[in-house]
């Protein structure tokens, strides 16, 4: 088991809008940080905070002790571990991988046996939070995989996170993701038909914005979001996009173990709905949809 130390050579695979910060913070406290991503103009922006960019996933994990990564979907993370040039070929034994990507609980298992025939040692390690949470350093982790290896790496969650959870075996921690972004998406529903309702029976938006944030009835992440909707800013946080992503894991999860999720299934519904007109928004713009349907005209942009 490869100890986790300030000297220890970390690889970072997927320098994105939550990559980007990730990294930059562990650079920041003092890891040396090897950089790789498709678009190589998004790895060298960090070579001014120390890292260093490699040519390409080979090179990154065959020089490196931890590697991260924090991809878009099940088939980016599949193609950077996978094949003769991906991180299992060529990692070293003993190496420690911390995935970080939203994807199929299977998916996560899947890599976890392919590092253990590697005798590299795979940690499934989601991030809950948004961009924001990610600068900050106050993401949530979510872990799954061996218990000795999740601990072993603290130093790095603490880094990173505000907090991090240990959940059990392989694909707790992506299972974990799926049931936060379950109430992640369905609670933004929640707020846009109450908030469409209450405009159309006569208050006032701004006021109504402003008293709902003040109630113990609205979750945090959606909190921060309802300042923005109401000067119809829908900035991406979290794009909608990748909310409709998890809806489709939330729910093809549920089929395979018979749950039935109405709800989330009507949700998805109408997340698809406004993914379809912009899928780089942030998710809070199902408001905006919601408005629309009940035929308000009080936000800036009319889509119907």
């Amino acid at each position: 088991m490869t100890p986790i130390t300030p000297d220890c050579k970390l690889g970072f695979i997927g320098i994105g809008s939550m990559g980007r910060p990730i990294a930059r913070r562990l650079l920041e406290s003092g890891y040396n940080l090897t950089a790789y991503n498709r678009d190589r103009s998004k790895a060298e922006a960090l070579v001014g905070y120390g890292a260093v960019v490699a040519n390409g996933i080979a090179e990154l994990a065959s020089n490196t002790n931890v590697i991260l990564s924090c991809l878009a979907n099940d088939e980016a993370v599949r193609n950077v571990y996978a094949g003769a040039e991906g991180v299992f070929a060529n990692a070293r034994r003993g190496t420690v991988v911390i995935e970080m990507s939203t994807v199929n609980p299977e998916t996560s298992r899947e890599l976890y046996r392919l590092g253990a025939a590697r005798a590299v040692s795979v940690l499934d390690v989601p991030i809950s939070g948004s961009t924001p949470a990610a600068e900050q350093g106050t993401l949530t982790l979510f872990g799954g995989g061996e218990r000795k290896i999740f601990h072993n790496a603290e130093p790095i969650f603490r880094a990173i996170a505000r907090q991090y959870f240990y959940l059990g075996p392989s694909g707790s921690g992506t299972t974990m993701k799926l049931v936060v972004n379950t109430l992640l998406g369905i609670g933004m529903q929640a707020v846009a038909e109450a908030v469409a309702l209450g405009q159309k029976a006569g208050l006032n938006r701004d006021r109504l914005f402003d008293v709902l944030s003040h109630t113990a009835v609205i979750a945090p992440a959606h909190a921060g979001k309802l300042a923005k909707v109401a000067r119809n800013d829908y900035t991406p946080q979290f794009a909608i996009g990748l909310m409709n992503k998890d809806f489709r894991l939330i729910l093809e999860t549920a089929a395979r173990i018979q749950v039935p999720m109405p709800v989330t299934a009507a949700a998805f519904q109408i997340n698809t709905a406004e993914a379809a007109d912009s899928t780089e928004e942030d998710f809070s713009a199902v408001i905006r949809l919601a408005e629309n349907l009940a035929r308000l005209d009080s936000h800036k942009e009319k889509r119907f």
